[in-house]
């Protein structure tokens, strides 16, 4: 992005921090980890440690980089609401449920919903790091 933003232009990029567990999935990461422990998660993603992404914009040249982080609530109807879309294999959360065998999908499931209220509303609150930047100076 540095490389074909124009001088004047502005790059920005957000990651959920999941390296210290405030991105929206940590309940799923936490779940899958209790059942396999060598599960890394997304917590070693580029970007997902606080200050980490605003490094990266230095390092591919962007100058005045601000770090910011983003807070949201995510909002569900109710357990299934928030485990359904795990089922669709998008992401490395998806993916890794799809990549387990119906058993291991029940048992994941109900210990992600030993996490999370067992009735009415979920409601998970994340954080996020945002990193805005521009192109060095030609």
């Amino acid at each position: 992005m540095a490389r074909v933003t124009r001088t004047e232009g502005v790059v920005g990029a957000c990651v959920w921090d999941y390296a210290a567990g405030g991105g929206p999935l940590t309940e799923f990461w936490q779940a899958v980890r209790s059942l396999d422990p060598a599960v890394s998660g997304e917590s070693e993603l580029a970007g997902t440690r606080e200050g980490h992404l605003a490094e990266l914009f230095a390092e591919a040249g962007l100058r005045d980089v601000e770090p910011a982080v983003l807070r949201v609530t995510a909002r569900f109807q109710d357990f299934p609401d928030w485990w359904e879309p795990f089922t669709l294999g998008v992401g490395p959360a998806g993916t890794y449920v799809r990549g387990l065998d119906e058993r291991g999908r029940a048992e994941l499931r109900d210990r992600c919903a030993s996490l999370l209220p067992e009735e009415g509303p979920v409601e998970l609150s994340a954080a996020a790091w945002v990193a805005i930047g521009r192109p060095a100076l030609e």
